[in-house]
């Protein structure tokens, strides 16, 4: 055996239990002497699209009910922390430590009803009014729109800034309306489509898109989610014009519109079928 580059003390603390291993795996991958040279080149930047991408494997595993892949994908985000925290710790900003601390000190805050005197008889409606106004006292003199991230799908941002205006009375008092609003957009875009710049008319699906995201939160469903579910059927069911097609010798570049079209009727009805 080839002697480990690690000290007796590094050593000793990856045999270490729980969150202590990991937190001594992490600190040995980033050790400037001894450490992984690419994690050792990281940086805060670097990782973030690896969080979030991780963020939606743990999203897909949920959505697929795939119990023992979430096991993994959690564990793969919560390196994510581990890995921000590190480096955090190295910068003098924050340890770990920490991170846990003010999620913990924030999470009995916002739940007076559990750690606190506060009643508990509420419903989950007013518990999240009282979870959002907590927030408020919190982020302090803000503008009503400050603090929802811009790196958050867009959907989903459209629906935290919707949801946050609404709550300070800028809102249709009815789905109506929303329907109405809709109409007007998909119109505008019709006229446009033909007469306007791409920069314009890009601006005209954006706000096509968020008059959706608007009618999704009127109708309590998540845009995101909703999406998300629409691209797996797509997939789903062109998967099975592809096996079809496949059975004949062909291949979809093969066929033309109306034969898979037949066929996507064809998959669509075996979902009903099947649901």
């Amino acid at each position: 055996m080839t002697q480990s580059h690690l000290d007796r003390d590094v050593l000793n603390r990856l045999n270490a239990t729980g969150i202590d291993r990991l937190l001594a795996i992490m600190a040995a991958l980033r050790d400037p002497q001894t450490g992984c040279p690419w994690d050792i080149e990281q940086t805060f930047a670097t990782i973030a699209p690896y969080t979030l991408e991780e963020a939606f494997e743990v999203a897909d595993a949920i959505e697929r009910a795939d119990w023992p892949d979430l096991k993994g994908e959690l564990g793969d985000l919560l390196f994510q922390v581990v890995y921000h925290s590190q480096m955090a710790a190295e910068a003098g900003h924050f340890t770990f430590a920490d991170v846990v601390t003010a999620i913990s000190d924030k999470m009995i805050a916002r739940h007076p009803h559990v750690f606190g005197t506060d009643s508990r008889d509420k419903t989950a409606e007013q518990q999240t009014r009282d979870w959002e106004a907590q927030k408020a006292r919190e982020r302090g003199p803000a503008r009503t729109l400050d603090g929802i991230a811009q790196s958050l799908p867009a959907l989903t941002r459209a629906l935290k800034l919707q949801n946050r205006a609404a709550r300070v009375g800028f809102d249709w008092p009815s789905t109506g309306e929303v329907f109405d609003k809709l109409v007007e957009e998909a119109r505008e875009v019709v006229e446009a489509r033909d007469t306007l710049t791409h920069e314009a008319l890009t601006e005209e699906i954006g706000d096509l898109l968020f008059v959706m995201a608007n009618l999704a939160r009127h109708l309590k469903v998540d845009p995101e989610a909703a999406l998300r579910a629409a691209n797996q059927k797509f997939t789903r069911r062109f998967a099975r014009i592809e096996d079809w097609l496949g059975e004949q010798g062909k291949r979809p570049a093969e066929s033309d519109l109306a034969e898979m079209d037949a066929l996507w009727n064809r998959a669509k009805a075996e979902d009903k079928a099947h649901p």
